[in-house]
């Protein structure tokens, strides 16, 4: 291990570190464009905006040489022109999990069921609604044509995988894009569903100019079949868009993720896809467990987590809230294998990128949907069975609830506070008894408790005309 430098420091000295090599020196705003790059991107795993803990010169190096690797650049850990060029390259907005030297394809999760339908909400402007549509049918068909999977078209109501163009001040703040360029469209893991494309982008088919919407859409439904980006400069997956390709076929890394997902194609697709899905019937079904309403039931727990969603959990249950409403809610096992369910707590940390679970005794730590080797843990400074937990981006720590009191917890220090303090001695005018709470997006602070929520200001303070009813404000009923 390297020697650990402070941030400010490290931006200073980095040209001698990694953002170096024979080509002339990048100037300081292109060496903080780099390492903005690779930490937007996945290669070093904190987001700049919370980062507090420091890298080493390794660990920065490795960073660059898995970028290098899987661009098909040379792997000399050094940031020059033609690494930086790269990075500039248009590309999917999902990030590149290539911390493992391997070139094996990479799963993210997949749905349980083959027959799957998708709505196109809107249209590229430049293609129109028919060409539009087309080109997504084609997007689709790489994969049927290569598994068990079918695809079906709906005009109305709810669909699996849902199409959106949008730009940068549309309503998706919560992953923003940035303009013609660079990032074009991005996705969300099954069985989340959503796939947006920016619609700041010149959308063509049959033409090398502008960006091809049908390779782009084949890409983002990759992801939200459960497809991670792929090592292989060439594949369908790899993280940069390589232009139009008239004669376009998938990769073998492309093929061989999504039937290690799927299954290969069979002469009879249908007597394949319901055998299983009939299947899946009973093991759902042999321990009863009720889907909540998220109208009408209460929270276990509520955190904004992975990929910028808002997850809230009831039960055996999670749903994701949004702008519009809610999803249908699923099992947790289906995003958080070897999760139960009824948990007591759940919370995000922004910085370190865990996400951490409670129930009863144990303590499970997951990296993205991924079980942390070694856990679940037993529970060691605190009572079992909390109430509820949040990250409070103010001093970086942890809030634990339970009853009248709280802890606080400083995941990457030893800090913890011992004994707990009164609710009523920090976070002013609110209840005690949670059923959830968490830090959204806006950076305050909601605590939840029956049928009604609180909002609380960077003081923590309860605002004024809280509290409110979850139902109406949260869960859009």
């Amino acid at each position: 291990m390297g020697m650990r430098m402070p941030w400010l420091a490290l931006l200073f000295q980095i040209c001698a570190v990694s953002f170096s090599g024979k080509s002339a020196a990048l100037t300081q705003a292109e060496e903080k464009e780099a390492l903005e790059f690779l930490l937007q991107f996945g290669y070093l795993q904190k987001p700049l905006e919370h980062l507090s803990n420091d890298f080493t010169e390794q660990e920065i190096e490795d960073a660059v040489s898995s970028f290098q690797l899987a661009s098909g650049l040379p792997d000399t850990g050094h940031v020059g022109a033609e690494t930086l060029s790269q990075m500039r390259q248009p590309r999917c907005g999902v990030e590149d999990p290539f911390n493992e030297k391997t070139l094996k394809y990479l799963l993210l999760g997949n749905w349980h069921k083959k027959h799957l339908t998708y709505r196109i909400y809107n249209h590229a402007e430049d293609m129109g609604v028919t060409a539009t549509r087309r080109a997504i049918q084609a997007a689709f068909k790489y994969w049927s044509d290569v598994t068990q999977l079918t695809f079906r078209e709906v005009r109305i109501g709810r669909a699996d995988i849902r199409l959106t163009f949008h730009g940068s001040s549309s309503w998706d703040c919560k992953r923003p894009f940035d303009g013609p360029g660079h990032v074009l469209a991005h996705a969300d893991v099954p069985e989340l569903g959503t796939v947006h494309f920016d619609s700041d982008e010149y959308w063509t088919e049959g033409t090398s100019r502008g960006v091809n919407l049908r390779i782009i859409a084949a890409h983002e439904i990759g992801h939200a079949l459960g497809l991670g980006h792929s090592r292989y400069p060439t594949a369908l997956m790899a993280p940069s868009y390589g232009g139009y390709r008239p004669r376009f076929h998938l990769h073998h890394d492309d093929i061989n993720g999504i039937q290690a997902l799927y299954g290969k194609k069979t002469p009879s697709t249908t007597a394949t896809v319901t055998s299983p899905a009939r299947t899946t019937v009973p093991v759902v079904s042999r321990k009863p467990s009720k889907v909540p309403n998220p109208c009408k039931d209460g929270l276990d727990a509520i955190m904004l987590g992975p990929y910028d969603k808002t997850y809230a959990f009831r039960g055996d249950y999670v749903w994701t809230v949004t702008d519009f409403g809610t999803t249908p809610p699923l099992k947790i096992s289906a995003l958080w294998k070897g999760l139960p369910g009824w948990l007591d707590a759940a919370v995000y940390s922004p910085r370190t990128g865990r996400t951490y679970f409670f129930k009863g005794t144990k303590l499970w730590r997951y990296r993205g949907f991924k079980l942390d080797p070694g856990y679940p843990k037993l529970l060691t400074r605190i009572p079992a069975k909390i109430d509820a937990a949040f990250y409070w981006p103010g001093n970086k720590k942890v809030f634990i609830f339970k009853g009248t009191g709280f802890w606080q917890w400083d995941e990457l220090g030893s800090y913890f506070s011992t004994l707990p303090r009164k609710i009523s001695t920090l976070f002013t005018g609110a209840p005690s008894h949670l059923d959830a709470a968490f830090t959204w997006e806006n950076g305050k602070v909601y605590f939840f408790k029956g049928k009604s929520y609180w909002r609380l200001n960077n003081q923590l303070r309860v605002e004024k005309g809280y509290p409110l009813s979850t139902a109406e404000r949260w869960m859009h009923c």
